[in-house]
């Protein structure tokens, strides 16, 4: 049973549910300052995942070439898109809340935290090695982080954050359902690689919660495709032959 995927998404679900609730009792100043530290949260799970690193040349190469074909298929636009309808949806059913932050800085954070919840490195190991080996510790850790992350977003960006639990449930299951064929074909390198790309993700997306460089977080998810073949190519074709 996907326990930990179950928690992981009720998780962001009820904290972006508690955020709309009471985040007009919390000051800007107050959560903006709070907003820094989870940043900094990420950027030291990103840290700690990319200390994991095997084959750094493997790494760099999958996060270059899989963010120009990102930004090659405009993947950034595609799920601004997506982040557009699902807000529209949203609106439909529940009012749009006011928010001190513009247009374009909602529709910035909104693909900042789908980013975050949905395509992280600890994300997809986690629901990979809970579909092959049953361990939901991963997403069990995850989620204390997300949990408190939904719930500061919300409080500026509304009940929106809650519904970025359904991709994520889709994403995670997914990734679960196809573990065991994807598992058995993988090396410890290929994981730990695999990891080391996540966590540059993160460190990004931790950057971008920050506001220090917006770097293009959505561009860069297709890394996380190639970076275990690359991983294994490098190790079966390319070493060999240096």
């Amino acid at each position: 049973m996907p326990t930990g995927i179950i928690i992981n998404v009720l998780s962001v679900a009820i904290g972006g549910l508690v955020g709309t609730l009471v985040g007009h009792k919390l000051s800007l100043d107050f959560k903006e300052n709070l907003n820094m530290i989870f940043g900094v949260c990420a950027m030291t799970m990103g840290i700690s995942s990319i200390v994991l690193m095997e084959n750094m040349p493997a790494v760099i190469f999958s996060v270059v070439v899989g963010t120009a074909i990102g930004l090659a298929i405009h993947f950034g636009v595609l799920i601004a898109k997506g982040c557009a309808v699902m807000e529209g949806v949203v609106s439909k059913v529940l009012p749009k809340k006011e928010s001190a932050i513009s247009e374009e800085e909602f529709r910035a954070t909104l693909i900042t935290i789908i980013v975050l919840f949905c395509a992280s490195g600890t994300g997809i190991y986690g629901s990979i090695v809970a579909g092959m080996t049953g361990d939901q510790t991963i997403l069990i850790a995850k989620s204390i982080l997300d949990i408190f992350t939904a719930m500061i977003f919300a409080c500026l960006l509304g009940p929106v954050v809650s519904f970025i639990a359904l991709p994520q449930f889709v994403i995670f299951m997914l990734l679960y359902a196809l573990a065991g064929v994807i598992y058995p074909l993988t090396t410890p390198a290929m994981i730990s690689d695999f990891k080391a790309c996540g966590g540059i993700l993160l460190l990004a997306t931790g950057f971008r919660m920050i506001k220090v460089k917006m770097f293009p977080t959505a561009d860069m998810i297709p890394a996380m495709v190639l970076v275990m073949p690359i991983s294994w190519f490098w190790v079966n074709v390319i070493m060999p032959i240096l």
